[in-house]
């Protein structure tokens, strides 16, 4: 059957003075009804390192702005999709479309198609969920690990703050992305990122996937998902070589130290984390500070000239 879907008219993006980048569409995923995803491509095409940016819940690339223009000055790609749902890409209007596989397969057939390499995974929230999972299919692909406030979820329950953002999530008619963002990054962003934050979204109409993504976090042991949280459990404790850098955004109630200490416990070889005393759940908010250790702990900088 069709994928029934709405399209945010671009002129809600016209005003992101943050953002310069321009987006790239691919509509060609198989199994997508051909379906338009979005994403940004920046720096060298050519570079030798790939950073694969993956946002969460309710964000898009737009996230992602304070870390990409350190990567690319330092000499790197760039890669930030959109999820279907979010940002500028397509935006299925049934909640049922919206599964752990649907978002999965959709991240492994970009990065098949753009045949990306070397890569940095970066990830949060969700980006975590869904990307932490995917070096396991794809181990020659990945070299390094940068992530931040997330999980590996595999149905063995989840934080007290989780759930109340879950029932949160469930019982409001709808979902202030813009107001949410604000009130966890603080004095972090203005009123044009608030705007930005809001951009994707016209009217409730196109929030099926910000009302549907806390449902489908793989917590309970019979959920989708949970099989392959385990598969990546496994893999990053036993399997993963790569360097790791791990930054927590200490105000977080839902994905904070306790959870991510867990995660660090799983990742071979994780080194203690960054930790960022003001950053709440949105971490990329104080992303400068993040990109730019990272670098130096991967000691991918900019070559001195």
């Amino acid at each position: 059957m069709p994928i029934e879907r709405l399209r945010t008219p671009e002129e809600r993006f016209s005003l992101l003075p943050g953002f310069p980048y321009q987006p790239k569409y691919i509509d060609t995923l198989d199994g997508y009804d051909s379906m338009r995803m979005a994403y940004i491509d920046e720096g060298t095409s050519d570079a030798e390192t790939t950073f694969l940016c993956l946002h969460g819940e309710p964000t898009w690339s737009y996230l992602y702005r304070k870390m990409i223009p350190v990567f690319i000055e330092a000499g790197h790609r760039v890669i930030a999709p959109d999820l279907f749902g979010f940002g500028r890409s397509d935006k299925p209007t049934d909640d049922n479309t919206y599964t752990f596989n649907f978002h999965r397969n959709s991240l492994i057939q970009l990065i098949e198609h753009l045949d990306l390499k070397n890569i940095t995974l970066v990830c949060q929230d969700w980006g975590g969920l869904l990307g932490l999972t995917l070096p396991m299919d794809m181990p020659e692909r990945f070299t390094r690990l940068l992530v931040m406030n997330t999980a590996i979820a595999a149905g063995d329950g989840a934080s007290e703050g989780f759930y109340q953002w879950r029932n949160f999530s469930v019982s409001v008619p709808e979902i202030p992305v813009g107001g949410l963002i604000a009130t966890d990054a603080r004095s972090e962003i203005n009123l044009f990122d608030i705007v930005a934050y809001d951009a994707p979204f016209p009217d409730n109409s196109y929030k099926a996937g910000v009302r549907r993504f806390p449902s489908i976090v793989p917590v309970d042991p019979d959920m989708e998902g949970v099989e392959l949280g385990l598969e990546a459990r496994n893999f990053w404790s036993k399997t993963w070589e790569g360097d790791s850098f791990m930054a927590i955004g200490m105000r977080d109630a839902v994905l904070g130290e306790k959870v991510m200490e867990m995660l660090r416990g799983i990742i071979k070889n994780c080194p203690p984390p960054l930790k960022l005393e003001e950053a709440g759940h949105f971490v990329q908010e104080y992303g400068k500070e993040i990109a730019e250790k990272a670098l130096s702990h991967f000691q991918l900088q900019k070559p001195a000239q």
